[in-house]
């Protein structure tokens, strides 16, 4: 079993690792046990009551936090020539066609979001297995295979996040840094807990949200009362 560092086992007897807290409480509480010397990210672990293995079990979807994600969003956009000026205006950091497939081919794959256009979907497809293992394939269901290039470059920029259940049917997510305040942290976590559970499948039977989770870079998982996190 691996050692706890210091300040691992600081950070642990600040809290009760067994004890459910309502949303505030625990986003004070991770708060207090970041001890990085950089900026964390805080992230929501969601674990679903669904067997993602079957397709109409699948959880995904996309959501636009309000406060966005503290993260500079690197956007590329596979399109025609007759769309580049939209997506340049809407602040797209890369934009092209084929020169960025053959860079892509080559392994660059240094952006956070690819939107593209349904008429080069035939060529962006052939990425498949480069973006998709990296959570970049476009897909229509997030909006990033859409005619309204400009509209979904301004979403990703203004926080826009995709997320979909692992195989272990958990939904991980970065939903902001320690350094918001509590009440930014709350709103995107309740933001994204509401659309989770409006994309509940109807297969699905049980308990839907079975634990939550909140926790930073590094720092342990605080288990969260899910009822206050969606109020």
């Amino acid at each position: 079993m691996a050692k706890l560092s210091k300040k691992h086992r600081e950070a642990l007897a600040k809290f009760d690792k067994n004890k459910e807290y309502s949303l505030a409480e625990a986003v004070q509480i991770v708060k207090d046990i970041t001890y990085t010397n950089f900026d964390a990210s805080v992230d929501l672990s969601v674990r679903l009551g669904v067997d993602p293995r079957k397709a109409n079990q699948m959880v995904r979807g996309s959501v636009t936090l309000p406060h966005g994600t503290g993260k500079e969003v690197k956007v590329l956009v596979l399109c025609t020539p007759d769309k580049e000026e939209e997506a340049k205006a809407a602040g797209a950091d890369y934009v092209g066609l084929d020169e960025y497939i053959q860079k892509i081919k080559g392994g660059w794959t240094d952006v956070d979001v690819v939107i593209t256009m349904p008429s080069v979907m035939p060529k962006v497809g052939a990425l498949g297995r480069i973006l998709g293992p990296r959570g970049l394939m476009p897909n229509p269901k997030t909006g990033t295979v859409t005619m309204e290039i400009g509209k979904a470059v301004e979403a990703a920029k203004a926080g826009k996040i995709d997320f979909k259940v692992d195989r272990y049917g958990i939904i991980h997510s970065a939903i902001g840094k320690v350094s918001f305040d509590n009440k930014k942290l709350e709103e995107n976590i309740k933001e994204l807990m509401t659309t989770i559970i409006k994309l509940k499948p109807a297969a699905a039977k049980g308990t839907y949200v079975k634990s939550v989770y909140l926790s930073s870079t590094m720092s342990p998982g605080v288990k969260v009362d899910e009822k206050t996190a969606t109020a």
